[in-house]
């Protein structure tokens, strides 16, 4: 599927940002990427919420081959065939697919960041090294400028 198709099929829709991914293209709105487009065909983004939407049209996680198995992404489900014929249901099926992206946003944790340690100079440590605190040095620093 090349960006223009991708674009006339999520009109309904609304804007959607489309970015090459993998062998294929990324699909978001809003800054969240809720589908694929691969090789294999077109897969949404699922949680426990709408995969039992797929399920019932017989739709199947999205899966690929390694060299020694296979793997299943089950938070991709491909969209069934006759969707691409209703881009007023698809429309609907992506709103629950966008869902489904910031529902698993919002679950993730913002990873937390050490503070970084502070610089010191190589002079700095040198004295350091030599017994003199660096708060010491500071203090007598603005003793010597106050005179």
């Amino acid at each position: 599927m090349d960006r223009e198709f991708l674009i006339d099929l999520f009109a309904d829709f609304g804007p959607v940002t489309i970015r090459k991914m993998f062998s294929g293209h990324g699909i978001s709105a809003d800054g969240t990427n809720f589908a694929l487009s691969l090789r294999a065909g077109l897969y949404f983004r699922a949680d426990d919420q709408t995969i039992p939407q797929f399920e019932a049209e017989g739709s199947k996680p999205f899966q690929y081959q390694t060299r020694t198995k296979t793997v299943t992404v089950n938070s991709y489900w491909q969209l069934p065939a006759r969707l691409f014929d209703d881009s007023e249901e698809l429309a609907e099926w992506a709103r629950a697919a966008l869902a489904a992206a910031q529902r698993a946003a919002l679950r993730k944790r913002p990873k937390v960041r050490k503070a970084a340690k502070p610089k010191v100079s190589s002079k700095a440590a040198g004295k350091a090294v030599a017994g003199r605190k660096p708060k010491a040095r500071a203090a007598k620093a603005r003793k010597a400028s106050r005179r």
